[in-house]
């Protein structure tokens, strides 16, 4: 009886050929991620072989999105982002302006718009989440002193990042983009006042009663003894919460799944919330990486190699040596500086995420999206070798007394 498989076979697929390619990224003592977005590329429509389907997959990374997000949130802590406030807060800000500020100083000598160029430019600024965390527990690092700089810098970013995707939109026409939902109005400050005051309604909704009955909620399931009841409830909520927070407030998925990840973080049920949504958060956040490599052009590699070269140069060494000046500037020890600027030295889910929305408000030309393709992948592959470079560079120990 024919039926329609192209959800199973974009999933059959696009698993197979990340597992495969994962595998051998990681033999070869490369970050998985690199084979996941090699397996995009090889399903996707710019080389020979089976296409997946596209229309599928972009839904599909959706909820790759929405679960990274919500395992963002519900690993945000307010108390270790302050512990480190006096070195992340500024730390990372900086940085940012830095790298944004030379993104955007190349693009403007490409001829591109200053909508693309800073989208272009904050694209270039934020680390991965998912490949800082996994090299520094590679190098049993992620508990120190040094690692809780790195970490509490990268929640920083992450919330700079949130925080441009939801103002990105209102902000469309003024940089010469579409404006928000299609609307005509020439008023951005109008626009960007109801853009910020749905948000604000958003998270007092979600801090006054979101941060009550989701806990109580997932307490009440625990208390059943259910395990699959429980992983069903999480998911239930974070794909709720960020469904809802769209339909109602009009916020991006994003935004909505992080804050249900925070007011879950709150909550006694925390840690086990997180250890059952982790197995299902890893496979969706294949399929997003796999997605990403889908929509990458490989003959950006040959018809514009300089261009991105000077993409992976903003990265690994313009916004490196930015972060280990930060830091030194501000009296910690060159340890801590080249510790945070390896760290820092690739770009990741936020970059492909805040591309993908300048491509569709019309501010970054596909050209920009795939340059951040290609310095995301090239950052990805090399970052292990930053870390070991920048570990040859440390001081050594004085001798013992």
């Amino acid at each position: 009886m024919p039926h329609e498989i192209s959800l199973i076979s974009t999933l059959a697929m696009g698993l197979a050929f990340a597992f495969f390619l994962g595998f051998i990224a990681l033999r070869l003592g490369l970050s998985p991620l690199v084979g996941y977005l090699l397996a995009g590329m090889a399903v996707g429509p710019f080389t020979p072989g089976f296409v997946a389907d596209g229309a599928l997959t972009p839904q599909l990374a959706e909820i790759g999105v929405i679960l990274l997000m919500f395992g963002v949130g519900m690993h945000f802590s307010v108390g270790d982002l302050m512990a480190v406030r006096s070195i992340a807060l500024p730390g990372a800000v900086v940085q940012i302006a830095a790298a944004t500020a030379l993104g955007a100083g190349l693009a403007s000598w490409w001829g591109w718009s200053l909508g693309a160029g800073l989208v272009f430019g904050l694209a270039l600024s934020v680390a991965s989440t998912v490949v800082l965390l996994r090299a520094l527990e590679a190098g049993n690092v992620l508990h120190s002193d040094n690692g809780r700089i790195a970490v509490g810098w990268l929640i920083v970013e992450d919330l700079v990042m949130v925080l441009t995707l939801v103002l990105l939109p209102a902000l469309a026409g003024l940089l010469d983009g579409k404006p928000s939902g299609g609307a005509e109005s020439s008023n951005v400050a109008v626009a960007l006042g109801v853009t910020l005051f749905k948000v604000a309604t958003f998270i007092g909704f979600m801090l006054l009663f979101g941060r009550r009955l989701f806990p109580w909620l997932l307490k009440r399931v625990e208390s059943t003894g259910s395990r699959e009841l429980f992983t069903l409830a999480v998911v239930a909520i974070a794909l709720g919460v960020a469904f809802g927070s769209a339909k109602l407030f009009d916020v991006s998925f994003a935004l909505g799944a992080f804050f249900g990840g925070v007011v879950i973080n709150a909550s006694d049920v925390s840690h086990r919330a997180a250890t059952d949504l982790k197995p299902l958060e890893d496979i969706f956040a294949v399929l997003f990486f796999v997605s990403v490599g889908m929509l990458f052009d490989p003959g950006i590699l040959v018809r514009q190699p300089f261009q991105v070269l000077a993409a992976v140069g903003i990265i690994l060494v313009g916004k490196s040596v930015a972060a280990a000046v930060i830091v030194l500037a501000l009296g910690r020890p060159l340890d801590t500086a080249l510790m945070v600027s390896a760290a820092l030295a690739q770009i990741g889910e936020f970059s492909f995420i805040l591309g993908g929305l300048g491509v569709s408000l019309g501010l970054l030309p596909s050209e920009g999206y795939n340059l951040i393709l290609a310095g995301a992948l090239l950052s990805i592959i090399l970052n292990p070798f930053i870390f070991q470079f920048a570990a040859t560079l440390r001081p050594s120990p004085g001798p013992a007394v």
